[in-house]
């Protein structure tokens, strides 16, 4: 009986306690008492318009309370990286309540206070450019109430493929017991999930409709099973089938071309009252394959920790036997594995030879999955190693990306740019893609992210095709009578991918002059001239305010000190208050001002969160530190079968009657 009990529990994922390195853990969720509705989020809405390159997007979160007891409801969320969060409103019945904009202390006062004095609230806070918290206070048994938030996005081609993603959850962070003594903020991160394979409790729905100025070539989402409904060619809208309704598990990804692999670019512009903005999208040149390359050396950070466990990592693996297998002799690499910890594959690079190669695909293939997510570790084990001089050196981290000290990682590989440029790839159905794409973007190279195994190849070979061949280097962007100031980035970086060149910035004065781009391409040197007098000033572009400001904001947020900016914390908060963005120190709070609540006090309810689709159990806490879960589980269960057979044999040979 004993170890037929072993056996059934090695059968389970292990799901101990927190190990000491994880003073911010997430958790499973427990039904509680039958009075308290524990599961308030109802429904979640999203209606998408894209028109032209910019996306304007309207998410409505549904709670309900069916409990006989009063709630305060807090809900995790993911959101776009690139997203600008410019409104929030509530509704309770036909009440309607526009959300302000403040500091996110005093929205967090304001809030807390209102939820004492019984009124209905709700509070928006931005915990990672990606990760949201919505709060809501007492929703009194029976009610429904909705709260609405909008936002845009810029879409950004690659190879003439645009993409909308739309984040549906948060995947389990990981939190070192160093990283959150400083980061005391990070609490979300101790959140409730559901066991692996279990839907989600609420609904999901899903409306985008598209109006491009080309015709429409290609329409694809192998993220989710859609219907299409076309207007002509250059209109469609997509909705989420009815079978999925509970596919708020893994990010909603909608893929599209247009006619020829044409790209929208050019010279946007907006005149406001008080300040005037422009983006620039300039179509680089077509990538010219190079023959004769020098050999490189690839680094290769792999993370094999407990969220990996699994699909992930097998995909992973199926992805580095892409990459590493198309190597040439004359490339040397290496691989660094972290979880807990980092073990190197060879004290220094290696020769891509057959063998060489072979043996790291053996040991990849001897992993799991378990321990912690201390990507920091693996970094600086990277960038310590020896280099031969002379040579080019590439950095390729392959994750989930799901650690909780994302802009320690950015400052740590800005810090380092001369060592190395970083590639990232991200894992899996809801990848941490504010980690994955700003390792890339700290790191002067470009993000991936591989959402099954299938994709590996393709992904592999996209990599591959970066790497040997730059799009554009040595851009310069100069202003010909035209007098623009504030301009983000402050420098553009050489372009891998054949994707536009981005830059945002105000202008003074009327539109006129030349925006000059300047840049050396696979042909040699390459001019663009933008007249800025015949492009014409377009209400439907008054979204450039919004998208200049978060592109400040990400720039402050992740790189300020690398920026020179002493206090970013005072110009984010400035412009989230001058633009009405949600910011990491701005928030949107929405208070109706009828104290609503004769029940008594209110149950503080965390919504429960699905685990990201192919994730396991073993993302949510409870592995030992660089240890691999079977493992750690046989151990402790053979420890207790010992002893207990050791008391048995006590008893039975008569020893403490």
């Amino acid at each position: 009986m004993l170890f037929a009990g072993l056996l059934t529990a090695l059968a389970q994922p292990a799901q101990a306690a927190p190990s000491d390195d994880k003073t911010l853990s997430p958790y499973f969720f427990i039904e509680g008492e039958p009075s308290v509705d524990r599961l308030p989020l109802a429904k979640t809405d999203v209606e998408v318009d894209v028109a032209g390159v910019i996306a304007d997007v309207k998410v409505t979160q549904t709670y309900k309370n069916e409990g006989s007891r009063p709630i305060h409801a807090e809900y995790v969320f993911p959101g776009s990286t690139r997203a600008a969060v410019h409104g929030m409103r509530m509704k309770i019945g036909e009440r309607v309540i526009v959300a302000k904009i403040k500091e996110r202390e005093a929205a967090s006062k304001e809030f807390a206070q209102a939820k004492e004095d019984g009124k209905s609230a709700s509070l928006l806070e931005q915990d990672r450019p990606n990760v949201f918290r919505m709060s809501v206070a007492n929703i009194l048994p029976g009610d429904v109430i909705e709260v609405e938030l909008r936002y845009t996005e810029l879409l950004r081609p690659a190879e003439g493929t645009y993409a909308f993603v739309y984040p549906t959850v948060v995947g389990p962070r990981y939190a070192s017991a160093r990283h959150s003594a400083a980061n005391p903020e990070d609490d979300w991160v101790r959140s409730p999930y559901l066991h692996a394979g279990r839907k989600p409790t609420y609904a999901f729905d899903m409306k985008v409709t598209l109006l491009t100025g080309i015709d429409l070539q290609a329409l694809s989402c192998k993220s989710h099973e859609v219907t299409a409904q076309w207007t002509g060619k250059r209109r469609v809208t997509v909705a989420l089938d009815e079978s999925e309704r509970q596919g708020g598990n893994r990010d909603f990804v909608l893929q599209y071309r247009l006619a020829g692999g044409a790209v929208q670019s050019g010279l946007m512009l907006f005149e406001g009252e008080d300040e005037s903005f422009f983006l620039l999208m300039a179509e680089p040149p077509k990538r010219v394959e190079t023959e004769d390359l020098p050999g490189r050396e690839y680094v290769f950070i792999i993370d094999v920790s407990g969220s990996m466990y699994g699909f992930p990592l097998d995909t992973a693996k199926r992805l580095m036997r892409e990459l590493i297998g198309h190597l040439r002799p004359i490339d040397t690499f290496n691989m660094i594995l972290f979880s807990g910890g980092s073990t190197r594959f060879a004290p220094r690079s290696l020769p891509a030879t057959d063998q060489n190669i072979e043996r790291a695909i053996a040991v990849l293939e001897g992993k799991q999955g378990g321990g912690g997510t201390e990507l920091l570790s693996g970094l600086r084990m990277a960038m310590n190693m020896e280099h031969e001089p002379g040579t080019s050196r590439s950095f390729i981290v392959i994750t989930d990306g799901y650690i909780a000290g994302e802009a320690e990682a950015f400052q740590y590989v800005r810090s380092h740019l001369g060592k190395a440029n970083v590639f990232s790839f991200g894992i899996g159905t809801s990848v941490n893609r504010y980690l994955v794409e700003g390792l890339a973007k700290a790191g002067f190279g470009e993000p991936f992210v591989v959402t099954d195994a299938a994709n590996a190849a393709a992904s592999a070979e996209r990599f591959r095709d970066y790497v040997s061949a730059p799009v554009l280097t040595d851009i310069e962007v100069d202003f010909d009578g035209f007098r623009a100031y504030d301009i983000v980035p402050t420098s553009v970086p050489d372009v891998l991918a054949e994707r536009p060149v981005l830059v945002f910035g105000k202008f003074a004065g009327e539109p006129a002059g030349t925006i000059v781009l300047r840049g050396v391409g696979g042909k040699g040197p390459m001019t663009q001239r933008f007249d800025v007098a015949r492009v014409g000033s377009a209400d439907q572009n008054r979204a450039l305010s919004h998208l200049w400001a978060r592109q400040r904001i990400a720039d402050l947020s992740d790189f300020g000190a690398a920026l020179g900016v002493e206090s970013a914390q005072e110009e984010v908060t400035a412009l989230g208050l001058r633009y009405s963005l949600l910011t990491k120190y701005t928030s949107f709070i929405a208070v109706d001002e009828t104290p609503r609540n004769d029940f008594g006090p209110g149950e503080e309810v965390k919504q429960p969160l699905p685990l990201p689709q192919g994730v396991s159990d073993y993302a949510v806490g409870g592995v030992t530190q660089g240890s691999e879960p079977h493992l750690i589980v046989l151990l402790a269960l053979l420890a207790a079968g010992a002893f207990l057979l050791w008391t048995s044999r006590r008893t039975s040979l008569g020893y403490g009657r």
